[in-house]
């Protein structure tokens, strides 16, 4: 392939397809610009070279021009002095230069308009790289993100959600019942302290009826000391009597 199919090549060439088709974005895009320098090197040389030769080429036809001038005043010197022949002799040197120059400046035009596209290729190819380069960094960019982002959705995706959201379901239901033992020890705790007020308070009622009776039973003895008992009180009540009603009362209140 010559130089100039690959210049083509290359400024024809659309970096997205080179993108689409590559396993790794970034080594083929740096691989592509890497190519790209290369042939703006040798295009340089290239061009180089056109120059110089179409330097050479427009100094031969100046040379040329030049002969070709001096032989015509050579000629007009020769018939100003009468001298036809040398007149002659010096128009035919200058023809020969004349024919020459010609040839040379048919090359020189060649040349000239190959330098100029060389050039322009030239120039093209500088823009290319240098719009390739910018290119280049956007879609590496653009691939970096990608992976990195394809990396954290993996990651995201490894994660065992499930496994968590159960773990933290677990959690809620323990902590729940914790919540619920407390409550319901609060709410027994506060029922037995009623239950011993109540008590309490129940208590003190049977004890002011006890203390009643007692302050009533004492009325009774201490009337009794001071005067003497009927007999037939003493004989409507006597020890055993009053023994088994009190032991019938105390079975009683064991059955309660």
């Amino acid at each position: 392939m010559g130089l100039f199919d690959r210049i083509s090549r290359v400024v024809r060439s659309n970096l997205n397809d080179v993108v689409s088709k590559a396993e790794d974005p970034e080594k083929i895009l740096e691989q592509a610009v890497i190519d790209m320098t290369e042939d703006l090197v040798q295009l340089r040389q290239a061009v180089a070279q056109a120059i110089a030769t179409q330097k050479r080429s427009q100094q031969q036809y100046n040379q040329y021009q030049s002969q070709a001038n001096q032989w015509q005043s050579r000629a007009q010197l020769a018939l100003q002095k009468g001298d036809e022949n040398l007149a002659r002799e010096a128009l035919q040197r200058k023809k020969s230069y004349v024919e020459q120059a010609n040839t040379i400046k048919s090359t020189l035009d060649q040349q000239t308009s190959q330098v100029d596209g060389l050039k322009r290729n030239l120039i093209s190819l500088e823009s290319k790289i240098s719009e390739a380069k910018t290119k280049k960094n956007m879609l590496k960019a653009r691939a970096q993100a990608a992976k990195a982002n394809e990396q954290l959705q993996g990651m995201i995706g490894g994660i065992n959600t499930t496994g968590s959201s159960a773990a933290f379901e677990r959690m809620e239901e323990r902590v729940l019942q914790m919540e619920a033992r407390s409550q319901a020890s609060a709410e027994l705790a506060g029922s037995d302290l009623e239950s011993q007020f109540a008590q309490l308070e129940a208590g003190t009622d049977v004890d002011d009826e006890l203390a009643s009776l007692k302050a009533q039973m004492q009325i009774g003895p201490a009337a009794q000391v001071q005067g003497q008992l009927p007999e037939g009180n003493v004989a409507a009540n006597p020890p055993q009597v009053v023994d088994a009603e009190l032991e019938e009362l105390r079975q009683q209140l064991d059955k309660m």
